[in-house]
Parts: structure tokens; sequence; C-alpha cells
């Protein structure tokens, strides 16, 4: 078995940053987790990827094409789908064939997949999904993990138009999901007594405060309503915080994903062999 994160989010979000992080934090703890660039794009990181979305087609190629002519929004997308149609070439990349039983394919790898920044591909296009599927078919066990930045999350209207994103991707990917709130290192101290209720919050508490003293609040009051029943009700979706400047922080949210991607489970289990007791220690 194989594993995968699927890293989206919108632009800027931290997803990069993320993937570089965790790649560290791993080979700290004596794992190998390695990194693969789908973003056409990207001009830095602080990785060295497994695989660059960028050898095969760079966004500019889409852009500045006699023929295409796409503007940045058109040309990520015809990226992600040009991705899609030439799959053998990333089979080959993290397969090491195109053999359709792809004999001695490599076992236990762990791969983190740092998306484009551009949110329809995941909420509401396909491409998302057709890579998952491919992973999927390729022994790969994934997960979707949808970052935000925690500075845009600490009032009631940010913390619902995150929450709304979320959902979309969720249901969008129809994936195991965890959501991930980024460079809250950055925050203030002020800024990080407010976050903690947006982690674990009483949704109607919020669309109280949104619907009071506010002309959008008033007017659209049952819909706010309605969305915060949505969120509470079902309790669908959870912020987990990102704190890159605390290890425990760091391997509290690896072990979260870990364990929904339920790794290591397929690992055998040490058994210590203990040697039959003599006939004289029995009666001591």
């Amino acid at each position: 078995m194989r594993y995968a994160q699927i890293i989206v989010g919108p632009a800027g979000s931290g997803k990069s940053t993320y993937c570089s992080l965790m790649q560290q934090f791993a080979m700290d703890s004596k794992r190998n987790i390695q990194v693969v660039n789908l973003d056409p794009a990207a001009e830095h990181f602080n990785y060295t990827p497994l695989t660059d979305i960028r050898e095969l087609i760079h966004l500019d190629d889409a852009m500045e094409d006699e023929e295409l002519h796409y503007g940045p929004n058109g040309g990520l997308i015809f990226c992600l789908e040009f991705l899609i149609e030439n799959q053998d070439w990333l089979k080959d990349q993290l397969c090491g064939g195109e053999d359709e039983l792809m004999v001695g394919e490599p076992d236990d790898d762990y791969i983190l997949f740092d998306m484009p920044g551009q949110i329809e591909l995941f909420t509401h296009l396909k491409m998302g999904k057709q890579l998952v599927q491919l992973l999927e078919s390729w022994n790969f066990r994934t997960c979707v993990v949808f970052c935000l930045d925690s500075q845009f999350m600490v009032d009631g209207a940010k913390f619902i138009s995150g929450t709304m994103a979320a959902l979309s991707v969720m249901a969008n990917m129809e994936q195991p999901h965890v959501n991930v709130l980024t460079k809250v290192d950055l925050l203030s101290s002020e800024a990080r007594k407010q976050l903690e209720m947006y982690l674990e919050p009483d949704a109607h508490s919020l669309m109280g405060e949104l619907t009071i003293g506010t002309a959008f609040g008033e007017r659209y009051g049952k819909l706010t309503e309605a969305i915060g029943s949505l969120i509470e009700d079902f309790s669908l979706v959870r912020f987990f915080p990102l704190d890159s400047q605390d290890e425990e922080s760091v391997g509290d949210l690896l072990l979260q994903i870990d364990n929904i991607l339920q790794y290591g489970e397929d690992a055998d289990v040490n058994v210590k062999d203990f040697d039959e007791p003599e006939e004289g220690d029995r009666d001591i």
C-alpha cells in the first residue's frame, strides 16, 4: 500500500510551506516523505520535488501558445487537464514504468502532492477527483488536506466563508479530508485567543454575531441561520491549527492524517520471543 496527501487550498494559504515542513519533520523522525509538485505556475519552494509537472507542461506554455492564449486561470485548468490526458507520464514518474501490472512497484511510499492554488479545481471541477482516482488505481490510499490561512479566520464572516469552501472541496473530492489552519505562528496573542473559539465553534452563536447590526445580516438572517445549522448539526467541518514553530503541533497533525490513511497498520508486529523458564526457576 502507498499513501498520498493531496494538498489543496487558496493561493497563498501555505501549501508549499506545509509540504516542506512535513518533509523536514519526517526526516528528523527518520521517516521518508516525498513531495510532488503539481502546480505548473510554481516559482519557488523549499523542497526538492520527487516529480515536477513543469517538466511536462508549464503555465507559460498555455498562456503564450499562439493558438491557446489562455489567461492565468484558464491556463491552470488546461495544464491539469493536460496532466490527466498524459497520465502515463505521471505513472512513469511515480511507479517506475508503464506496465499494466506495475510489477515491482514501490511499496509504503508516502507522497505529498502540492496542488495549484486555484480553488475551483477542487470545489466543482473534475480534475482533482480524476487525479485521486488515478492514484487509487496505482495503489495509493489518499487523504485531502485543505489549507486555510489562519489570519483570515478570526471573525465570524470569514469563518463561515472558509467553512463553506471546505465543505465544497469535501463534497466534490469525496475523500477523507482534513482542514488545516496554517500560519498560526504569525498570529498575535490576541488573534490566537480569537482563533480558539473557531476551532470548536458554536455556530449559532457565530450566526448571532453576523445577523446583529449589519444590513446583510438583517436581510439574509434566515439564510445565515440555515448555514449555521448545517455546520453545527452535521459536525462536518473541523479545523486543525498548525504552528510551524512547534514540533508537537506538526507531529500531532501528521499523526492525525496517518490515522486517517491507516499508515503503518500493515506493518508486521514485532513479537519478542521469550525462553521458557527453567524448571528450577518456576519454583522461585
